[in-house]
């Protein structure tokens, strides 16, 4: 149980990691890459994508899209056609006697502090309203932070940057970079992460516009509906059919279960899924082949899910009986005059059951996630129809919500799994 502190915690950073680093950017993701710098900014702004990826130890600056940094070596960028302005030579070059403002892409916020950083050379003229500042040809850099402020009006004004006043001499602009100064170093994406799982947050979906804790709600009961009696019914049909191989072992009725369980392996899901839903839904119309109406649509896609999870079951079972089938306990027990059918019963499938057992827990979270190409294909509005949906329109927030919600799930399976053991075997003691 101590365990499962650092495990959950490192399952949160792995989510994390999965789709806040290695991702990309989420709003281009969502919105494209033609949307308004405004736009994207706003959607990182509501998810906490604006913030840097982890705490910041030393600088406390992160980039805005109110401004791309420029290097001016291929494009004047921004700056292109504002009147004395020009770009030679991979230099934005400004003309004297103008006065020049940043050409920002949307307003700033006016509750942030912000640093310019320009790379220049000039020879001989006050900039950036500093009266002795000298250049004389020598790449210098200069860095001022400025305040927002909104003015009676109702036009943004910077407190702290006046404009690049050239007076006797053009200045030449190398690059210009704009970054936004963080006011608390531990304001980042890592730790809104998990203040919003502490709150049992997981964010709003882009797609719906609804809450993802109500998404996983309404999608949890179906998706059990469909997984539940899957499980159940292939659970039981293929410990009984490998108890039946080991009852005859080596005899045509083992060997033709083998054949048949690796023949039902063989075959793709897609398969079974295409062959049901045109055969016994669309030619015989024994079944509904879409639709979440009532049970009789979960007829057939349960009806795929055991038949093609069969095979792989069936195999591992019967390995597991055939084996136990052969232990000295076994033969001590035929010794002494024991039935075959008791001795299954009694002996082989009791001390099975531990590998049984794993098989079984360590399945229960993948109901929880639901069957995503049974789902898909038959409509029903389970966790893997959601999943399937959020994969194709980007949802961040429903995929993380599903994956982590399902690893969790996974971490207690774990713990019930080795709880189970005692249960089933006496010379597990639980201490």
């Amino acid at each position: 149980m101590l365990q499962m502190i650092p495990t959950v915690l490192g399952v949160v950073l792995i989510t994390f990691i999965l789709f806040n680093v290695a991702g990309g950017s989420p709003a281009l993701k969502v919105l494209g890459p033609h949307a308004q710098a405004d736009t994207l900014e706003a959607f990182d702004e509501h998810r906490g994508f604006n913030k840097p990826l982890f705490p910041i130890v030393g600088s406390r600056k992160v980039t805005t899209r109110a401004y791309t940094d420029s290097d001016f070596e291929r494009t004047p960028g921004a700056w292109r056609g504002i009147d004395g302005v020009s770009h030679t030579n991979g230099r934005l070059v400004l003309a004297e006697g103008g006065e020049y403002a940043l050409p920002l892409k949307f307003d700033l916020r006016n509750d942030c502090e912000y640093e310019l950083v320009i790379e220049a050379r000039t020879d001989g003229f006050p900039m950036l309203g500093e009266k002795d500042l000298k250049i004389s040809n020598v790449w210098k850099k200069k860095s001022i932070r400025f305040q927002p402020v909104e003015t009676q009006k109702g036009e943004e004004s910077f407190q702290g940057l006046e404009k690049i006043i050239p007076v006797d001499a053009p200045i030449e602009i190398r690059s210009i970079k704009l970054r936004r100064i963080m006011n608390n170093p531990f304001d980042s994406q890592l730790v809104f992460y998990f203040n919003r799982l502490f709150h049992w947050d997981f964010g709003v979906s882009h797609s719906t516009n609804q809450r993802v804790s109500k998404l996983l709600a309404d999608g949890i009961v179906p998706s059990l509906m469909l997984t539940v009696p899957v499980f159940i019914i292939g659970l039981f049909t293929s410990i009984a059919l490998s108890l039946l191989c080991a009852f005859w072992r080596n005899t045509w009725i083992d060997r033709f279960f083998v054949i048949f369980s690796v023949a039902l392996m063989s075959v793709n899901y897609l398969v079974y899924i295409v062959v049901g839903q045109y055969f016994l839904g669309f030619k015989q119309g024994w079944f509904p082949v879409w639709g979440f109406e009532d049970v009789r649509y979960l007829a057939l896609p349960i009806l795929i899910g055991v038949f093609s999870g069969l095979g792989g079951s069936l195999r591992f079972y019967r390995t597991i009986m055939l084996d136990e089938a052969h232990r000295d306990y076994v033969r001590t027990a035929r010794a002494k005059g024991v039935s075959q059918s008791r001795v299954l019963f009694r002996h082989v499938l009791k001390n099975a059951m531990i590998p049984i057992v794993t098989n079984v827990v360590i399945a229960i979270p993948f109901l929880y996630t639901g069957s995503l190409l049974l789902e898909s294909f038959f409509g029903i509005p389970g966790l893997g129809y959601l999943g399937i949906n959020a994969i194709n329109s980007s949802d961040v927030d429903v995929l993380r919500a599903i994956v982590l919600i399902g690893s969790f799930i996974f971490v207690i399976a774990n713990l019930l799994t080795d709880i189970c053991y005692a249960l089933v075997d006496p010379r597990v003691k639980l201490k």
